[in-house]
């Protein structure tokens, strides 16, 4: 079948997004894999469907490149509301997107970035242990924020591969539904780095669901301050907190191009 899709990425961490608000594009596992190579099909972290919610402006139906399916991703949430603007309402400043983890409200800001309410982080939750814990000769430690995070914080990032750390981590028994792993270094109370290794995915560029984790346990261990910038290899995002202890994130959101494609 032929598909058309919008090519769309959040510093750097990258999608194939396919419109199925008519329900009538069923993909299989291999075709996910197909999609995302970066040799033989378009290249991407994950492909996204756009598809019709009773809840919410639209579902976001996101895949990971190895065809694992996602309860949410945060640059990916922000792309779904570019590709909304461009497609369906051009005017539409304010979006209620529906994930796996919940719908999730995002704003269109002057300054032509997204901004996300990504909820309340979570500390307790059956996908991680309930405390720092050492694996690899590292501290992880652990937050969910719609899906599961470890994060480790190092005095210096560049002593660190995270493509020999991060499928170690991720595969650990301690995860019955594996994790997404970050190593962090601190410049200052309001500036953090770090690099991500995402569950079903690998080494990605950027990821704004790995950017709020940080936030969350760099409030709860490091001090941090309420607005705190993440520099990922991709670029910037801005994180910090509403009156409700939710984590607002906000970033770009860019299309590259549209075309169509054949999948067997």
């Amino acid at each position: 079948m032929r598909i058309k899709f919008t090519k769309m990425h959040g510093l750097g961490n990258d999608f194939v997004v396919i419109d199925n608000m008519a329900g009538d594009i069923k993909l299989t596992k291999e075709q996910i894999v197909f999609l995302c190579d970066r040799h033989m099909g378009v290249g991407a972290d994950g492909v996204i469907l756009v598809e019709s919610s009773d809840q919410a402006d639209t579902f976001m139906n996101y895949i990971n490149s190895d065809g694992s399916v996602v309860e949410m991703c945060g640059n990916g949430i922000r792309c779904i509301a570019k590709f909304f603007q461009d497609n369906f309402d051009k005017n539409k400043k304010n979006f209620k997107i529906a994930t796996r983890a919940g719908v999730k409200e995002i704003n269109y800001l002057d300054d032509e970035t997204y901004s996300v309410d990504m909820g309340k982080p979570v500390f307790t939750h059956v996908d991680f242990p309930d405390k720092p814990t050492e694996i690899e000769g590292m501290l992880f430690n652990f937050v969910s924020v719609g899906n599961p995070h470890a994060v480790a914080f190092v005095e210096n990032l560049n002593d660190y591969d995270i493509s020999v750390i991060g499928p170690k981590v991720e595969n650990n028994s301690f995860f019955p539904n594996k994790i997404n792993v970050h190593l962090v270094q601190e410049i200052n109370k309001s500036e953090f780095k770090m690099k991500i290794w995402e569950r079903g995915c690998g080494v990605t560029l950027a990821s704004g669901t790995s950017s709020s984790a940080v936030y969350a346990l760099a409030r709860k261990y490091k001090n941090a301050e309420k607005e705190v910038t993440i520099h990922l290899p991709g670029g910037d995002l801005f994180l910090s907190e509403n009156e409700k202890g939710e984590i607002i994130m906000r970033g770009p959101a860019v299309r590259v191009f549209s075309a169509m494609i054949e999948v067997k």
